[in-house]
Protein backbone atom coordinates (compact mmCIF):
# COMPACT_ATOMS: atom_id res chain seq x y z
CA UNK A 1 0.00 0.00 0.00
CA UNK A 2 1.19 3.42 -0.54
CA UNK A 3 2.70 5.86 1.88
CA UNK A 4 0.01 7.66 3.53
CA UNK A 5 -0.83 10.02 6.42
CA UNK A 6 -0.73 13.33 4.23
CA UNK A 7 -3.16 16.27 4.50
CA UNK A 8 -5.14 17.83 2.01
CA UNK A 9 -7.49 20.50 2.06
CA UNK A 10 -9.73 21.73 -0.62
CA UNK A 11 -11.65 24.95 -0.15
CA UNK A 12 -12.61 27.76 -1.73
CA UNK A 13 -15.86 29.76 -3.11
CA UNK A 14 -16.05 27.61 -6.33
CA UNK A 15 -17.82 24.19 -6.52
CA UNK A 16 -16.25 20.68 -5.95
CA UNK A 17 -14.80 20.66 -2.39
CA UNK A 18 -16.96 17.63 -1.60
CA UNK A 19 -16.76 16.23 -5.03
CA UNK A 20 -12.84 16.35 -5.70
CA UNK A 21 -12.87 14.14 -1.63
CA UNK A 22 -15.30 11.85 -3.35
CA UNK A 23 -13.38 11.26 -6.86
CA UNK A 24 -10.16 10.29 -4.40
CA UNK A 25 -12.23 8.08 -2.53
CA UNK A 26 -13.81 6.49 -5.34
CA UNK A 27 -10.67 5.62 -6.42
CA UNK A 28 -8.99 4.63 -3.44
CA UNK A 29 -11.59 1.71 -3.17
CA UNK A 30 -10.62 0.65 -6.26
CA UNK A 31 -7.35 0.39 -4.92
CA UNK A 32 -8.86 -1.81 -1.84
CA UNK A 33 -8.10 1.35 0.71
CA UNK A 34 -10.46 1.67 3.56
CA UNK A 35 -12.12 5.62 3.47
CA UNK A 36 -14.07 6.89 5.92
CA UNK A 37 -16.14 10.11 5.43
CA UNK A 38 -17.52 12.44 7.76
CA UNK A 39 -19.98 14.90 6.88
CA UNK A 40 -20.13 18.02 9.45
CA UNK A 41 -23.14 19.97 9.16
CA UNK A 42 -25.20 18.11 6.93
CA UNK A 43 -27.92 15.51 7.66
CA UNK A 44 -30.05 14.19 4.27
CA UNK A 45 -29.77 10.76 3.02
CA UNK A 46 -31.04 12.02 -0.22
CA UNK A 47 -27.65 13.29 -1.13
CA UNK A 48 -26.16 11.26 -3.93
CA UNK A 49 -22.99 10.48 -2.35
CA UNK A 50 -25.08 8.65 0.93
CA UNK A 51 -26.90 6.31 -1.80
CA UNK A 52 -23.91 5.83 -3.22
CA UNK A 53 -21.93 4.22 -0.44
CA UNK A 54 -23.62 0.60 -0.74
CA UNK A 55 -22.24 0.18 -4.08
CA UNK A 56 -18.44 1.49 -2.74
CA UNK A 57 -16.76 -1.57 -0.69
CA UNK A 58 -14.68 -0.57 1.76
CA UNK A 59 -16.36 3.56 2.13
CA UNK A 60 -17.80 4.54 4.94
CA UNK A 61 -20.31 7.97 5.44
CA UNK A 62 -21.28 9.70 8.23
CA UNK A 63 -23.05 12.72 8.54
CA UNK A 64 -22.80 14.70 11.94
CA UNK A 65 -25.78 17.37 11.63
CA UNK A 66 -28.93 18.18 10.77
CA UNK A 67 -30.58 18.95 7.69
CA UNK A 68 -31.12 22.88 7.81
CA UNK A 69 -28.82 25.53 7.21
CA UNK A 70 -26.32 26.68 9.98
CA UNK A 71 -26.40 30.42 10.62
CA UNK A 72 -22.97 31.01 9.81
CA UNK A 73 -22.94 34.09 11.51
CA UNK A 74 -24.53 33.08 15.15
CA UNK A 75 -24.58 29.22 15.07
CA UNK A 76 -27.23 27.28 16.98
CA UNK A 77 -26.70 25.68 20.13
CA UNK A 78 -27.85 22.22 18.85
CA UNK A 79 -25.07 22.76 15.48
CA UNK A 80 -22.29 23.54 17.87
CA UNK A 81 -23.15 20.18 19.90
CA UNK A 82 -23.37 18.16 16.67
CA UNK A 83 -20.06 19.36 15.51
CA UNK A 84 -18.88 18.66 18.85
CA UNK A 85 -19.97 14.91 18.63
CA UNK A 86 -18.77 15.09 15.34
CA UNK A 87 -15.13 15.95 16.07
CA UNK A 88 -15.17 13.46 18.83
CA UNK A 89 -16.02 10.95 16.25
CA UNK A 90 -13.68 11.99 13.84
CA UNK A 91 -10.32 11.58 15.87
CA UNK A 92 -11.57 8.47 17.28
CA UNK A 93 -11.58 6.98 13.47
CA UNK A 94 -8.81 8.59 13.02
CA UNK A 95 -6.81 6.96 15.58
CA UNK A 96 -8.32 3.42 15.40
CA UNK A 97 -6.23 2.98 12.45
CA UNK A 98 -8.78 1.35 10.52
CA UNK A 99 -9.10 3.32 7.59
CA UNK A 100 -6.55 4.53 5.06
CA UNK A 101 -8.18 7.91 4.16
CA UNK A 102 -10.74 10.26 6.45
CA UNK A 103 -12.43 12.63 4.60
CA UNK A 104 -13.60 15.74 7.46
CA UNK A 105 -16.26 17.52 4.80
CA UNK A 106 -17.26 20.38 5.16
CA UNK A 107 -15.13 21.08 8.63
CA UNK A 108 -13.26 24.15 7.36
CA UNK A 109 -16.74 25.34 7.49
CA UNK A 110 -16.86 24.25 10.61
CA UNK A 111 -13.81 25.84 12.19
CA UNK A 112 -14.47 29.25 10.34
CA UNK A 113 -18.23 29.48 12.17
CA UNK A 114 -16.79 28.97 15.58
CA UNK A 115 -18.60 25.30 15.68
CA UNK A 116 -15.16 24.12 16.06
CA UNK A 117 -11.47 25.09 17.48
CA UNK A 118 -9.02 25.44 14.89
CA UNK A 119 -6.22 25.11 17.16
CA UNK A 120 -7.68 21.85 18.61
CA UNK A 121 -7.86 20.21 15.45
CA UNK A 122 -4.44 21.65 14.69
CA UNK A 123 -3.15 20.56 17.69
CA UNK A 124 -5.07 17.32 17.29
CA UNK A 125 -3.69 16.70 13.20
CA UNK A 126 -0.11 17.51 13.74
CA UNK A 127 0.59 16.43 17.60
CA UNK A 128 -1.70 14.19 19.05
CA UNK A 129 -1.39 11.73 15.88
CA UNK A 130 2.37 11.36 16.36
CA UNK A 131 1.42 8.19 18.46
CA UNK A 132 0.30 6.70 15.50
CA UNK A 133 1.87 3.96 13.72
CA UNK A 134 0.44 4.67 10.36
CA UNK A 135 -1.33 7.82 9.68
CA UNK A 136 -4.16 8.26 7.55
CA UNK A 137 -4.57 10.22 4.73
CA UNK A 138 -6.65 13.12 6.36
CA UNK A 139 -8.65 15.31 3.89
CA UNK A 140 -10.13 18.41 4.93
CA UNK A 141 -13.04 20.46 2.84
CA UNK A 142 -15.28 23.07 2.65
CA UNK A 143 -14.97 26.93 2.06
CA UNK A 144 -12.86 29.31 4.62
CA UNK A 145 -10.21 26.87 5.48
CA UNK A 146 -8.61 29.04 8.08
CA UNK A 147 -4.88 29.90 7.97
CA UNK A 148 -3.74 27.54 10.38
CA UNK A 149 -4.89 24.67 8.64
CA UNK A 150 -3.40 26.16 5.32
CA UNK A 151 -0.11 26.39 6.89
CA UNK A 152 -0.29 22.66 8.16
CA UNK A 153 -1.32 21.15 5.24
CA UNK A 154 0.85 19.20 2.62
CA UNK A 155 -1.53 19.90 -0.87
CA UNK A 156 -4.20 22.67 -1.11
CA UNK A 157 -6.34 22.85 -3.48
CA UNK A 158 -8.79 26.09 -3.75
CA UNK A 159 -11.79 26.17 -6.00
CA UNK A 160 -12.22 29.00 -7.52
CA UNK A 161 -15.57 30.16 -8.98
CA UNK A 162 -15.43 31.95 -12.18
CA UNK A 163 -19.21 31.27 -13.46
CA UNK A 164 -22.08 29.15 -11.77
CA UNK A 165 -25.41 28.73 -12.33
CA UNK A 166 -27.09 29.66 -9.13
CA UNK A 167 -26.16 33.24 -9.99
CA UNK A 168 -28.58 32.62 -12.95
CA UNK A 169 -31.15 31.70 -10.18
CA UNK A 170 -31.09 27.56 -11.23
CA UNK A 171 -31.95 25.43 -8.08
CA UNK A 172 -29.35 22.32 -6.74
CA UNK A 173 -29.99 19.49 -8.95
CA UNK A 174 -30.11 16.09 -7.99
CA UNK A 175 -27.22 14.12 -9.04
CA UNK A 176 -25.08 17.05 -9.72
CA UNK A 177 -24.98 19.70 -6.78
CA UNK A 178 -26.65 17.04 -4.09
Amino acid sequence: MADLGLIQVYTGNGKGKTTASMGLAFRSCGHGFKVCMIQFMKDNKEYGEFKATKYLPGFKLIQVGRNDFVNLENPEEIDINLAAQGWKLAKSIILSGEYDIVILDEINVAMASKLLDVDAVVKFLTEDCKILIKMPEVILTGRYAPPQIIEIAHLVTEMQEVRHNYADGMESRQGIEF
